[in-house]
């Protein structure tokens, strides 16, 4: 059993100073668990919105939620997003007779509701699949291969670590968008999607996308909106430094998911991922995701002129500047570009994460960090906090 101490920390504590508290993320990702787990700790109410019972007890909302005191669980609340008025309601009640902890896929009706209901009242909780703090650095690579789903993660082999992704990528397609109101044909949300997996790692270039599935730009645009608000797709943001250098304007795309993206690009075994042109790209992805389990991605970007000067992700964390670079290889070296990211980003320190053994110093604020150090190395008192 891998515990997600972090995650039940931070919705306790939010829990102290908001009367609602909304855990977000992918499906089959363990908010329920969570929910589950708090809910076990004190005086509940629970209802699991995809539950033909729970709904039935839900049929006159407010008589059934008007009374309840202690912690109130909405599992699923996108189910049933006309809730969203009355929580404003019994949020605002003095003094407070119930908190409500709410979980939902992100969908465009979640967040329109916790935007336009719940202003000011909500607190939200990101919740993403299991990354090395909680499996152990030693298991970088089962991780990297089979992603951060639970279930994948914990099957008892690699072929059913496969099939819970097949099935995970046709049942959010066929059910769960439908569920979201989301009313495009399964089939062309499913190309677009395996298409994206060629452009992983790559400049976001919609026309190019559209041409190849014979579609417009605004929907391979609202395609890849739909992907990125049910937490499949990173977009990173592109920073823009006041320099003499014309910078790239337009975001970077990643499948958020390791083991997914492998899913999808129809890699059958490690083995086969290693002699597949998007290795690199998988590794970048897969490490963008690990550090920013740990800095949070709220402040993060990467940096890339036309000149050919880039950095792969940049994060403004403890009101320092930190660069990282991303080199599939045991023992990468200095490059132009990284001395150049340096300077014009003025970076505090600059990181190139890599899969070998050894971490080491590449020069006075440049250092190569095995992915097995990672966590340690950026949570160190003198890199991440006061020096």
């Amino acid at each position: 059993m891998i515990t997600r101490q972090h995650y039940l920390e931070t919705i306790r504590e939010r829990l102290k100073s908001f009367p609602v508290v909304s855990v977000l993320g992918p499906r089959q990702v363990g908010k329920t668990t969570l929910a589950q787990e708090i809910a076990g700790e004190q005086p509940s109410h629970f209802f699991d919105l995809e539950d033909l019972d729970a709904l039935a007890r839900l049929e006159e909302p407010k008589a059934a939620l008007d009374r309840l005191e202690g912690l109130v669980v909405l599992d699923e609340v996108q189910r049933k997003p006309e809730l969203f008025a009355l929580l404003r309601v019994l949020a605002d009640r003095k003094p407070v007779k119930a908190r409500f902890l709410l979980t939902g896929s992100a969908s465009p009706a979640l967040v329109r509701g916790v935007s336009e209901s719940l202003a000011g009242r909500v607190a939200l909780v990101d919740v993403a699949g299991f990354n090395l703090g909680e499996v152990g650095e030693g298991e970088w690579q089962k991780l990297w291969w089979r992603g951060g789903f639970p279930l994948a993660y914990l099957a008892g082999t690699d072929a059913a670590s496969r099939q819970w992704q097949e099935e995970f990528v046709r049942t959010l397609l066929e059910r769960d968008m439908p569920q979201l109101r989301i009313t495009i044909a399964s089939a062309a949300l499913r190309r677009f999607w395996t298409m994206l997996t060629h452009y992983h790692g790559q400049i976001w270039k919609g026309s190019e996308l559209a041409r190849s599935l014979g579609a417009s730009e605004p929907t391979m645009r609202k395609y890849l909106d739909i992907l990125r608000s049910t937490f499949m797709v990173r977009q990173l943001a592109p920073w823009h430094e006041n320099v003499a250098k014309r910078q790239v304007k337009a975001p970077k795309i990643y499948l958020r998911d390791s083991g997914l993206l492998h899913c999808l690009l129809r890699q059958p075994t490690f083995d086969d991922l290693e002699s597949h042109p998007k290795l690199g790209a998988s590794w970048e992805g897969f490490a963008i995701e690990q550090v920013l389990s740990i800095t949070g991605d709220r402040d993060a970007y990467f940096w890339a002129t036309h000149g050919g000067a880039e950095l792969d992700l940049m994060v403004n964390w403890q009101g320092r500047r930190y660069g990282f670079e991303f080199k599939y290889g045991d023992a990468p070296s200095m490059t132009k570009s990284m001395h150049t990211a340096l300077h014009d980003l003025k970076l505090e320190r600059l990181f190139v994460v890599h899969p070998g053994r050894d971490s080491y110093v590449m020069n006075d604020r440049t250092e190569a960090v095995a992915i097995t150090h990672l966590r340690a190395k950026i949570s160190q008192p003198d890199i991440g906090g006061e020096k």
